[in-house]
């Protein structure tokens, strides 16, 4: 089956996320911010170290700039917010509802940022190899555990972006495996990491980067490798 990477590393965010909604009944909102720090500090740590993987640093800054000017031209970030406002007004009230959108946008942004997401997606769909996305089900659902116990039910939304993202990666897998040699590889997981650097830095209320306009980025590596 060739989306089962795909929808076992879906339904892990989805019961990651219900078990944290279960482990937060009672915790006090004092409590939660500070496991929100917590993990951002986490997030952080983990950009940081996959950033160090990039060998040229000009592929790395092109891939941002130019990733931010087509996010900027395409406003994904509006587009990530309107889904996530729509979702909110339709599933979310209570104590939970003014946080919905924090968490949805943020945890779909981890996990569909990242080689993992993109070199698993292409390897289940050319050969049906779906280990890496299991492995990438497993962190996810420990994230998304952790940060729904801190954020609520948001997260667990972040299952329908990633299913989309990921199913359509899979699904067009044979146009792109030729270009993903081990070096393109390391460039697109250093410039994923950056990204998963901003996250952390917005979830930790220093920046207020709208990391849905650099989404192209973590892809343009393998085109510039091309040339640099």
């Amino acid at each position: 089956m060739i989306l089962l990477g795909v929808i076992v590393n879906t339904a892990a965010i989805v019961i990651g996320g219900a078990l944290g909604l279960l482990f937060s009944r009672g915790v006090p909102e004092r409590l939660s911010r500070t496991l929100v720090q917590a993990l951002g500090l986490c997030v952080l740590y983990v950009g940081i170290r996959g950033s160090l993987s990039g060998e040229k640093t000009l592929v790395a800054i092109l891939s941002i700039i130019i990733g931010a000017l087509i996010g900027e031209l395409l406003d994904l970030d509006a587009l990530l917010k309107r889904l996530g406002d729509h979702l909110q007004s339709r599933l979310s009230k209570g104590r939970d509802s003014s946080l919905f959108g924090e968490a949805f946008i943020n945890a779909s942004l981890f996990v569909c940022v990242g080689a993992m997401a993109i070199v698993g997606s292409l390897q289940s769909g050319l050969n049906g190899n779906h280990e890496v996305l299991f492995s990438k089900a497993l962190l996810d659902g420990v994230f998304a555990l952790i940060m729904s116990s801190a954020l609520g039910i948001g997260v667990c939304f972040a299952a329908v972006p990633l299913f989309i993202y990921q199913a359509a990666l899979t699904l067009t897998a044979g146009f792109v495996s030729g270009y993903l040699t081990p070096a393109v590889i390391s460039e697109i997981n250093c410039v994923g990491s950056l990204l998963i650097v901003a996250i952390a830095l917005n979830i930790l209320d220093l920046t207020k980067i709208k990391v849905a306009n650099l989404l192209p980025a973590p892809f343009l590596p393998i085109l510039l490798s091309l040339f640099f």
